[in-house]
């Protein structure tokens, strides 16, 4: 872990100890949620797999999934492994 000196205006730092502190949480944790999850947002989508994330793929052909290329694990949906596939093909 490294330390960061940080400058801020006296009201901010009292509302960013204020807020911890309801948390129950530092004001470094909340400092990391809150860096955390903008950088989250600000991923950027695929447009196309974001068109189709909501379809519904048969049983059928999910059962084919196994013959392709091995069984994707358990805890990863097909549309997760897809994504991953995609991303290691296209450098996204």
């Amino acid at each position: 872990m490294t330390k960061l000196t940080l400058s801020a205006d006296r009201d901010v730092i009292e509302l960013a100890k204020s807020i911890a502190s309801e948390d129950n949480i530092s004001v470094s944790k909340l400092f990391k949620t809150l860096i955390t999850d903008l950088a989250k947002k600000r991923e950027k989508k695929n447009p196309v797999l974001e068109k189709y994330k909501d379809v519904v793929i048969s049983d059928d052909i999910k059962a084919l999934t196994g013959i392709l290329k091995g069984k994707y694990p358990d805890d990863i949906t097909l549309w997760e492994a897809k994504y991953q596939g995609l991303k290691e093909d296209y450098d996204l």
